[in-house]
């Protein structure tokens, strides 16, 4: 029996036909698959093996009267066993196709069966989606990686991370790798760092991002840089967050806002009616300033897919009977709420269960207002209602577009403790009442935030986001007298309540740069230390220039319907970052700290001297 190739063959192309390729009209051809057995089935004489491959799954029919040899391998064959059949295609008989699956119109008789690998009994299934333990999962990551959903989650983000290099390409991008061992620069996480043999006591640091280097880059003259670069920041974990990531970093050159954000957003907008069913809300995409995000949503990502907003109400209870509230404005807080419609007739224990969330979300508690119509009137059902006038029930309800029937939360505390309370209450109440349109993208961008925040701990300001953000222009006066109010020129894109990426206008000139690092506390030798070979770059011929660097993972996390990064990268860590798979991290062997002039001391011998 001689193989019979759907093509000829052309150089690198794989000898073996695919386990998702096979048609009706391939009947009568002589093929040779290889892959897993994802299911055996036993008819007492015919043997069906369900052949699998990252392409599909083709049916391999063992019949002991055509061929007794491929029979007697396929008795012997189990789940997950690598097989090599070589048979011919032939039409499945009427009513045993399967219109479920691509190749479920044929299958193949096998003449020989080779077993290249058996396998032990799997610590969880494959062929079926069921529910597995991570830590299971993370340990034999390669078994969890055979499974179709991951197949595809892979697959996708192949696609993806191909169509945003032809995008880029087109527009005159060029893709640059810049260094894994670098200097440890301060830019708002700690670093993994790097011990080196040939300089005792010295380190290297991996990058938390290519930032400085991609600065550098267009002080070079490569107007147009990107990189589907790698980053490392060692930070507390989450669903969205991993030790390792990576991301679509770019930058460009006299360019400003605008431009960043027409390209990014025309990048975004293809690639999501590309690669999602779902249709983007809006187009183009709203912009927030970051003022205005944290007023009305409560957060710097806010979710559009629901219409929730918080509302201010501080001027309406000025003055008012109920001391909480009183008390907070003449303190210099706020008192903010919103309305979760139809909820007025909310139990005792749901109320508390909602003013506990918002306690742990740093509030002094949460006040509710059960909106109702008594002949009517409007009232408020509330354990406070008797210290609230008419007017104040009427104006909050106003205010916040509440209506009998609705339940009003109200925070009374500093502003930024109430934001957070409540944006963190607005998402809660969103997904728990249903208003979430989960059938569509909602994008918008967040604009304009401030360049610096103060660190009460350290006594200083930070950079809000990294200290090579421009500051905007007309708040240039401000940097040295008032540097809580300047605006930088920042900015982040955000998709359906997650940011995928932040970014800025750089600055390019040694005097402002110089004039940032003083207001964060560096004196000049520190500045000449960590700084020094960017601020010299400066001084020939920075052209001005600004960037942004999107998340591969969240983006691809978002296609494909995923709630957890880890999902859509193949070797992750877990999230007290160990590789479950690897033992990682791991001791080393004392000749290897010998070369690295390293002794480790652990907690438990510091505390003893």
């Amino acid at each position: 029996m001689t193989e019979s190739p759907v093509t000829a063959r052309r150089p690198g192309a794989r000898s073996y036909t695919t386990c998702g390729e096979l048609r009706i009209g391939d009947a009568g051809r002589v093929v040779t698959l290889k892959g897993w057995v994802n299911r055996r089935r036993d008819h007492g004489g015919l043997i069906f093996l369900d052949l699998r491959d990252r392409y599909g799954i083709t049916q391999v029919v063992a019949n002991p009267e055509h061929s007794p040899d491929a029979h007697a391998v396929a008795e012997r064959a189990r789940g997950e066993y690598v097989l090599a059949v070589t048979g011919r295609v032939v039409a499945r008989p009427e009513g045993t196709v399967n219109l479920s699956l691509p190749t479920g119109e044929i299958e193949v008789l096998a003449e020989r069966i080779e077993i290249l690998n058996p396998s032990k009994p799997l610590p969880f299934p494959i062929h079926e989606e069921a529910e597995v333990d991570e830590s299971l999962r993370l340990e034999f990551r390669y078994l969890d990686l055979r499974r179709e959903r991951m197949q595809r989650n892979l697959m996708l983000r192949h696609q993806v991370t191909r169509f945003i290099r032809q995008y880029l390409d087109e527009r005159d991008f060029v893709e640059v790798e810049t260094p894994m061992l670098i200097k440890s620069t301060p830019e708002g996480a700690r670093d993994y760092v790097v011990p080196s043999r040939l300089f005792p006591g010295h380190f290297y640091a991996l990058p938390q991002s290519p930032q400085q280097l991609k600065q550098l880059l267009m002080v070079a003259g490569f107007d147009r840089y990107y990189q589907i670069a790698r980053c490392m920041r060692d930070e507390d974990l989450r669903a969205d967050r991993q030790p390792e990531f990576t991301q679509l970093d770019l930058e460009m050159s006299f360019v400003d806002v605008e431009d960043v954000l027409l390209l990014i957003e025309g990048l975004y907008t293809e690639l999501f009616e590309r690669f999602s069913s779902k249709p983007i809300r809006q187009k183009p995409f709203p912009r927030l300033t970051f003022a205005e995000a944290m007023l009305r949503y409560g957060s710097d990502k806010p979710d559009l897919r629901f219409s929730m907003e918080i509302g201010d109400v501080t001027d309406i209870v000025t003055g008012s009977q109920f001391s909480v509230f009183a008390r907070a404005v003449e303190e210099g807080g706020v008192v903010r709420g919103l309305v979760a419609p139809g909820l007025s007739g909310a139990s005792r224990r749901q109320t508390d269960e909602l003013t506990e969330l918002a306690r742990s979300f740093g509030a002094r508690g949460l006040v509710w207002l059960a909106l109702q119509q008594e002949e009517g009137a409007l009232s408020a059902r509330s354990p406070v209602a008797k210290f609230l006038s008419g007017e104040e029930i009427d104006g909050i309800a106003g205010r916040l577009g509440g209506k009998p029937g609705d339940l009003v939360l109200l925070v009374a505390d500093q502003a930024s403790v109430a934001a957070n309370a409540l944006g963190r209450l607005r998402s809660h109440l969103g997904h728990e009442l249903g208003l979430v349109d989960t059938g569509v993208h909602a994008f918008c961008w967040v604009v304009d935030p401030p360049l610096f925040e103060w660190d009460a701990e350290a006594g200083r300001w930070e950079a809000m986001h990294h200290p090579f953000t421009a500051p905007v222009d007309d708040d240039l006066p401000l940097l040295e007298t008032e540097p809580g109010r300047v605006r930088a020129k920042a900015y982040d894109l955000v998709a359906d309540g997650w940011e995928l990426g932040t970014g800025s206008i750089r600055i390019h000139r040694r005097e402002v740069q110089n004039a940032i690092f003083r207001i964060m506390g560096y004196d000049e030798s520190e500045i000449e230390r960590r700084f020094g070979h960017l601020l010299r770059a400066f001084e020939y011929g920075a052209p001005p220039h600004g960037g942004m660097a999107p998340g591969l993972d969240r983006t691809v996390m978002i296609l494909a319907g995923e709630e957890n990064i880890r999902e859509v990268i193949a070797f992750p860590k877990n999230q007290r970052a160990q590789d479950l798979m690897f033992g990682a991290p791991s001791p080393i062997d004392e000749q290897q700290l010998r070369e690295l002039h390293i002794r480790v001391v652990l907690p438990e011998e510091e505390e003893q001297g």
